[in-house]
């Protein structure tokens, strides 16, 4: 029996990441969307100069730092789902998909722990 290339019966392969990826792109962003909201408000009320002492003190509640630390493995997580997908549908030799994969994997983490490094030195 042959395998069927069109219609509702298919063959379709693949990692079938779609629902999985589509929807964690849009709950990362909702997430980046709310911090950004947040954050604005924090900044745009009226009465207090815009310093150092105003970012830290933004930063120093216990509630925004997890907010942020939230924001920071969401935007991880986001950047990677998109890269990770650049690297799937245009990088065809598998030996330079990983490389590439591995190196944006490590890159992230760095970008991450870095990120929270800052975040707690606030």
């Amino acid at each position: 029996m042959s395998e069927v290339n069109y219609g509702s019966k298919r063959v379709v392969v693949g990692a079938h990441y779609g629902l999985r990826d589509w929807l964690s792109q849009r709950v990362t962003a909702a997430l980046m969307a709310l911090f950004t909201f947040v954050l604005l408000v924090q900044l745009l009320w009226p009465g207090r100069p815009l310093g150092y002492e105003r970012w830290a003190g933004i930063f120093s509640a216990q509630w925004m730092k997890f907010l942020t630390f939230a924001v920071i493995v969401a935007l991880a997580w986001h950047a990677w789902v998109g890269v990770r997908d650049i690297w799937m549908d245009y990088v065809k030799p598998v030996g330079a998909r990983l490389v590439l994969q591995v190196a944006t994997i490590v890159w992230l983490v760095g970008c991450t722990g870095w990120m929270v490094q800052v975040l707690w030195r606030l």
